[in-house]
């Protein structure tokens, strides 16, 4: 039964504190990319420190739908279809702690930004962006180690962008084909623009991956002011693996085949005539599962300069707008300045 008094101001205090209290965290800050410009290693810095929460998830890419794979299973913990489980995530963060993840590729969302906005207008974006040139020649060895690209060749996996635009030409096990339109990857300006169109420009933090390369430390205490926690914490510098290239794309799918099956009898079947196809010398005095992996990949070989060349050709005018967007002079930078 009401008494006809308003409730005091303390009392709606503890309303309102108790109504925080049963709000889900949501991330505090978003790593939107691009994959191969440092993310991983961000993230893994990130997670050393106390004042800052990352998920165990990473890459849970619950925003930027149109660039996720068609999903026939419900809603996972590593890739959250539901905003329930993806605020789950984020669960264990302490109230002392800024929370936040790491979904490398967002940036090229047309959906993304605004859809981020509206859950976290406050939200802090940390992006990367990396020379051109570099950054597709190694998204290109990435796509083709995770089984997203089928053409082990970059100069002829570009030639097919425009065929695979209109749905023609793209792998018959690829769960992304947006991820192999190389070329958007680079819009590095137009992606900026789409998150200044969404957030205010000093909510947003755009770092170079060279010079994360050249000193880690440094643009990590970049990072740790703009997130507002201490920049003094210690944390270990981490180095993330070396890709390798595939030599035998056959044998590369072969082992995909397998991981999938579970060495079923007809997988052993198909285990046994890879393995009746090498090279007797591979067998000899080393492991069945090393010898495959020697027959199938290699340490990554040097990269094409001749291609390298042709692609900073074409992408100059991409670094130009971003410099000029940015107010930096990428040009000098990526050494696109000696480029006709």
């Amino acid at each position: 039964m009401s008494t006809g008094e308003e409730p005091s101001q303390a009392q709606q205090g503890d309303a309102v504190a108790g109504a925080a209290a049963t709000v889900a965290r949501s991330p505090d800050f978003l790593i939107v990319g691009h994959q191969k410009c440092g993310t991983t290693a961000l993230y893994m810095m990130l997670s050393q420190h106390p004042q800052v929460f990352m998920p165990d998830v990473k890459e849970p890419w619950y925003f930027a739908r149109e660039l996720r794979a068609p999903f026939d299973k419900p809603s996972m913990r590593n890739r959250p279809n539901t905003l329930e489980d993806y605020l789950s995530l984020f669960a264990d963060a302490r109230a002392d702690q800024v929370a936040g993840e790491a979904s490398p590729q967002m940036v090229r969302s047309h959906l993304a930004a605004q859809e981020i906005a509206e859950l976290r207008p406050d939200a802090r974006i940390v992006v990367l962006l990396r020379e051109p040139a570099a950054f597709l020649r190694s998204l290109h060895l990435q796509f083709v180690s995770t089984h997203i690209e089928d053409e082990p060749d970059l100069g002829k996996a570009l030639e097919l962008e425009e065929s695979r635009r209109h749905g023609d030409q793209l792998p018959s096990r690829s769960l992304s084909p947006q991820s192999l339109l190389y070329s958007d990857h680079v819009r590095y300006a137009e992606q900026l623009q789409r998150l200044h169109d969404a957030f205010p420009r000093e909510q947003v933090l755009v770092l170079i991956y060279e010079e994360f390369r050249r000193d880690n430390m440094a643009t990590l205490r970049q990072v740790l002011e703009f997130l507002g926690v201490d920049p003094d914490a210690p944390i270990e510098p981490v180095e993330t693996k070396k890709l390798e290239d595939v030599r035998s794309m056959r044998l590369h799918q072969l082992r995909r085949a397998i991981r999938k099956a579970g060495l079923n009898p007809a997988s052993r079947g198909r285990v046994v005539k890879a393995l009746d196809a090498l090279p007797p010398r591979a067998l000899t005095g080393d492991s069945i599962s090393a010898a495959f992996r020697r027959v199938a990949y290699r340490p990554q070989r040097p990269a094409d300069d001749e291609l390298m060349l042709e692609l900073r050709r074409r992408f100059k005018p991409q670094v130009e707008a971003a410099g000029e967007y940015l107010g930096r002079d990428l040009v000098t930078l990526w050494g696109y300045d000696r480029i006709s």
